[in-house]
């Protein structure tokens, strides 16, 4: 099975004005395949939100190739990158984030559907639908974002992000923000959906807590420094870590 995700060498420096040029990115590969979560773990600074902009190409790289389903999407722009869109979005650290603070969630959560051609009326039943398989009810459609909580919100975020039935979700601290009840809420969400979606769904979970990761994903990434210093499966990480780095980053949460 070809992977729904392949980055190839990704790098990316910054140059700054009166100072050495900076390598936030520096020969990251990996691969995701159809349905399989994958974590990206590491102190602030380590690379890896660098690496999800990378990817989701809100910032330019520097070097590699980034394949999404088949297609290389490393310097697509305009309207060919906004199809990309359609097979990957973006769930934020920030719940909030995700909509326009002057309209209503269920404006936030269909304007995709209504831009892709779907009728007033359809896209309102399709906006209660995503509610519902996100745990909220269908009242929630009218609602602020100033209006709901936290994790509230974060449901709302992750049934905008699905409404174009992506094939890849990155969520990029997406639990960080919240509490720890409603941090295992959105978790137990986000595996709701894998079952449901099977294949069809993968997700980039990034993340600071390996604690989350060893829950919820098959396997874990460890970034030091723009670089992948371990890889492999959770529990096997977490038991046996051969990189130094790895186990102080264990040992601070675990």
């Amino acid at each position: 099975m070809e992977p729904i995700l392949k980055v190839e060498n990704l790098t990316k420096t910054f140059s700054r004005s009166g100072q050495e040029n900076f390598t936030a990115v520096n020969g990251v590969c990996f691969d995701l395949s159809p349905g399989q979560c994958l974590g990206i773990i590491g102190e602030s600074g380590s690379g890896k939100t660098t690496t999800v902009n990378l990817i989701s190409r809100l910032v330019d790289v520097t070097s590699g190739r980034i394949v999404l389903d088949g297609q290389d999407i490393t310097h697509l722009k305009g309207r060919a990158l906004r199809k990309v869109y359609r097979n990957m979005q973006m769930v934020f650290q920030n719940p909030a984030d995700s909509f326009d603070p002057r309209r209503t969630l269920g404006d936030g959560i269909g304007e995709s559907l209504e831009n892709s051609g779907m009728s007033r009326k359809e896209t309102r039943e399709e906006v209660k639908g995503l509610l519902a398989r996100c745990g909220l009810p269908a009242e929630f459609a009218g609602r602020y974002p100033h209006q709901v909580s936290g994790g509230q919100c974060q449901r709302a975020a992750i049934a905008r992000a699905l409404a174009v039935k992506p094939k890849l979700l990155i969520c990029d601290e997406a639990t960080s923000a919240l509490d720890v009840t409603v941090q295992q809420e959105i978790l137990s969400l986000l595996k709701d959906l894998r079952s449901q979606q099977g294949n069809s769904l993968s997700i980039l979970f990034i993340c600071h807590d390996i604690s989350l990761v060893q829950q919820f994903c098959d396997r874990v990434l460890v970034m030091y420094h723009g670089r992948i210093v371990e890889e492999g499966a959770p529990d096997l990480v977490i038991s046996h870590p051969r990189n130094e780095y790895t186990r102080s980053l264990i040992d601070s949460v675990l």
